[in-house]
């Protein structure tokens, strides 16, 4: 119909190529998971950076000063519960006077962009089950991850680039269901990112670009007929295809990513890199700033495994390594972002499975064991009041005292300032409607700005 009122006009192949145009674009939004979408209401972020320290680091050795704890030093408080004092001391710090312990200098340094967090509580001491459910709101079983919630949300802004992206170069404790998509579409699982020459497998095209196009356009084009009838509803189906689309736009786009060639010497001291070095805490902070600034909703770095980590039952000292590896890039990314003007949409949080206990089998014990009642983590940036510690423990870093802030409310929390009520971001699955937060969670109101 168009060629016959058309024909002969000089408008004739403008008017074509906008009319495909529409219906490419149309079809986008219709049959890929990660078309971007807006948020429930007005957001503060626009994406996360989610940094994971694995094991459990100690809450009352680092954010959380209790001084009686040191004048209480070997209290008998019940049987085999010995109180121990702090091993680093705590200062006030900023303007803002939040008080950080020697064990994270840098990040000291930034203390009034901080907002921390003192009253948080989990429901599992055990490892596999808190790393769970700090990552999916369930404790029991494996359900979708915070960030394919969030990619399911808002999908991604670069087709190039998977919109969940976890930088972990050891696997930790739930091994990969700590970003596993569960039942959401598998477009929304995390891409894992290991670091090193090739930090993504299989990133480096095997043969020719316009060879390797000629091939992709041919199966993209079997992959869709395939998809057709009453294959159409399938969605492993669909996820499998976009995630071979997703593949193929990351050869294009992820080399350039993982490039640091062009940052300055300034920017790697910043976060304690190496020129050439492609892998480490620093490298990993790095890698994460770019990726924000490339369009990836949800990046997620994990410093360490389920081996070697803050899980410090032994003696308290093997924090301080820990603490070294992560402490000046965590601090340097905070600076690079507000630098750039990329903190005022992007969150930043700082967090564990739980912390460790104030007190000790036996009197003089240099370790701690694992603490869910009580422990500590910090936001930082998009849409919450920097410089202020909310919640609080009781004298010794017991329990909670005041303001307890639940895994179930931290991920509402973290939704609402992506724009989302988290009683609403479902997904219907055997026969109900599932959300990060299952049928609990309140949104943190005291910490929003």
């Amino acid at each position: 119909m168009l060629r016959s009122l058309m024909a002969g006009s000089i408008l004739m192949p403008g008017i074509l190529q906008e009319l495909l145009r529409q219906d490419a674009g149309a079809a986008l939004a219709a049959d890929n998971p990660l078309a971007p979408r807006p948020p429930q209401f007005p957001a503060k972020a626009t994406r996360v950076i989610f940094i994971y320290l694995s094991g459990g680091f100690s809450h009352v050795d680092s954010f959380d000063p209790k001084p009686k704890l040191i004048t209480a030093q070997g209290k008998e408080i019940g049987p085999n519960k010995y109180l121990q004092a702090p091993k680093w001391e705590f200062k006030k710090r900023g303007q803002s006077g939040i008080e950080v312990s020697e064990l994270f200098p840098n990040i000291a340094g930034v203390a009034d962009d901080l907002c921390v967090i003192r009253s948080m509580k989990g429901d599992h001491g055990n490892h596999f089950e808190a790393t769970l459910g700090m990552h999916t709101g369930s404790f029991s079983f494996a359900r979708p991850s915070i960030g394919s919630w969030v990619s399911y949300g808002l999908g991604t802004v670069n087709q190039n680039l998977p919109s969940f992206m976890v930088l972990a170069p050891h696997l930790p404790y739930a091994g990969g269901q700590v970003w596993s998509s569960d039942f959401l579409p598998g477009a929304h699982q995390g891409v894992r990112v290991t670091g090193g020459d090739e930090p993504i497998s299989n990133i480096k095209a095997a043969e020719p670009a316009d060879l390797q196009g000629l091939e992709l356009g041919l199966l993209q084009r079997f992959n869709r007929k395939h998809a057709q009838g009453p294959r159409a509803a399938d969605p492993l189906l669909n996820a499998r295809i976009k995630s071979f689309e997703t593949a193929y736009g990351m050869q294009k786009e992820a080399p350039e990513a993982f490039d640091l060639s062009k940052e300055t010497d300034a920017t790697l001291d910043l976060y304690g890199v190496k020129r050439g070095e492609t892998k480490g805490f620093g490298w990993q902070c790095l890698i994460a700033r770019r990726l924000a600034e490339r369009g990836v909703r949800f990046i997620e770095l994990i410093d360490s495994g389920s081996n070697n980590n803050w899980d410090a039952h032994g003696d308290m000292k093997t924090h301080e390594p820990l603490a070294r590896n992560v402490d000046l890039a965590t601090a340097g990314l905070l600076k690079d972002l507000k630098a750039r003007g990329m903190l005022k949409d992007t969150l930043v949080v700082f967090t564990t499975e739980f912390g460790r206990t104030p007190f000790t089998d036996k009197p003089g014990a240099k370790g701690r064991e694992h603490h869910s009642p009580v422990f500590s983590s910090w936001l930082a940036g998009a849409g919450v009041k920097p410089g202020i510690t909310f919640g609080e423990s009781d004298d010794y870093g017991i329990g909670v005292a005041k303001d307890q802030v639940h895994v179930h409310d931290f991920h509402a929390t973290i939704l609402h300032l992506l724009g989302f009520d988290h009683e609403k971001l479902t997904f219907r699955h055997a026969g109900r409607d599932f959300r990060l937060t299952d049928v609990h969670g309140k949104v943190v109101k005291g910490i929003l700005s």
